[in-house]
């Protein structure tokens, strides 16, 4: 594998320890103000969702045309200016919506640079370390964040800031190469439209798109449900007992992960609907759990359920993707759903919490809402790819 992988790996670890630093500093930073609504958690999450969805029909494209490498150096720029503007005591809203345009610039150039890196041999490979290192890094950057904020806001800001402007010096060690995608004519708008078209022709692409968009809907609405159920149910008192209980779902994800390729294989896309159902079950059983290790327990089992449902259905939908439009565009496609589904979610919760909804109603509705979810999306999904069941060119690409 071509060893400029590892400075790509590292600056990927930096930037997403960073970005969800940022995520529990401002939780702490809501925490300790008395001032502040219970809606204004789920709030945050939806202003930093918003940037992945206006932004998708501009950023995949903008990340194929230029060297991705470059694209990730200013993208890091971005979020640390997000940073910057809450050590500025920004309005947080604005601020972080600021770290969410970064974000939205920054995953179609990571996952896009990939093939140009390690090549088709070592791609799932690479993808696999990548996958790693995020999932470390969400794990330190969710604890180590929540408790130096909890200590110091400015430290936990000033180290993020720091950690995103290293994570860009290192991307300066990356090939600053462009490859030659088709160049289409017409509006952004009107052509990213066309390639969803093109993504729910059969029932696997049209699984894979709807299966990670519910997934990532279900992950991000239970997140910001914890920060209000967990203070009233389990007594939690700050944001690091909440990072705590978000630790033990993070590792239930690595864990599905894991053992996940041998039981679902791509063949057998159909079968990653069985842990769909399990994970909204646990997310039902959460709902009426009142001790501390109980939840912890059931949040495992909750990323675990996760962790098995997502990976094939990320494969089966990059496999898809590369067949056709840039490996950025297929990035920023998967994007768009995904964040659109988050904000549609979050977006809901904010309401009902607005309306002072009690959070453990919310959570029992979430897990009967995923269970639902799953059922409607898995319809018409066959078992076993038929010999057409490709992804078929149209007129995108």
């Amino acid at each position: 594998m071509n060893k400029q992988i590892y400075p790509l790996l590292l600056a990927q670890f930096l930037s997403a320890f960073a970005d969800n630093a940022v995520l529990f500093t401002v939780i702490a930073m809501v925490m300790q103000s008395a001032q502040l609504p219970s809606w204004y958690v789920p709030a945050l999450q939806s202003m930093f969702l918003i940037a992945f969805v206006l932004l998708a029909p501009w950023v995949g494209g903008f990340a194929d045309h230029y060297p991705k490498s470059r694209v990730l150096i200013i993208a890091n720029l971005i979020k640390a200016a997000g940073a910057v503007l809450l050590l500025c005591h920004v309005e947080p809203l604005i601020a972080y919506c600021v770290v969410g345009i970064g974000a939205a610039l920054y995953s179609p150039a990571k996952y896009g640079i990939l093939p140009e890196l390690a090549g088709h041999e070592f791609l799932v490979k690479a993808n696999s370390w990548i996958e790693g290192s995020t999932i470390l890094a969400i794990l330190l950057g969710m604890v180590v964040g929540a408790k130096v904020a909890d200590a110091s806001i400015v430290w936990a800001l000033g180290g993020t800031i720091a950690m995103f402007i290293v994570s860009a010096l290192i991307t300066l060690a990356l090939p600053a190469q462009v490859l030659a995608y088709k160049a289409i004519p017409g509006s952004k708008i009107v052509i990213f439209w066309r390639q969803i078209g093109s993504f729910f022709i059969t029932p696997r692409s049209r699984f894979a798109i709807l299966g990670g968009s519910l997934f990532w809907a279900a992950a991000a609405t239970l997140r910001v449900i914890l920060v209000v159920w967990a203070p009233l149910v389990l007594l939690s008192k700050n944001a690091t007992e909440i990072a705590e209980l978000t630790l033990f779902l993070a590792i239930g994800i690595v864990v599905g992960s894991a053992l996940v390729p041998r039981l679902i294989p791509l063949e057998h896309l159909r079968r990653a609907r069985i842990p769909a159902y399990l994970m909204a079950v646990f997310i039902v059983v959460l709902s009426v759990t009142g001790t501390i290790w109980l939840a912890r327990l059931n949040l495992f089992f909750i990323g675990m359920m996760g962790g098995m449902f997502i990976v094939p259905v990320n494969a089966a939908l990059q496999e898809l993707g590369q067949q056709s439009i840039g490996s950025g565009s297929a990035v920023a496609l998967q994007g768009f759903f995904q964040n659109l589904a988050m904000l549609l979610a979050v977006g809901g919760y904010t309401f009902a919490a607005a309306h002072e909804v009690d959070p453990v109603l919310a959570m029992l509705v979430l897990g009967v809402l995923v269970f639902g979810a799953t059922f409607l999306v898995s319809l018409h999904l066959p078992d076993n790819p038929s010999p057409d069941d490709g992804h078929q060119d149209s007129g995108v690409a």
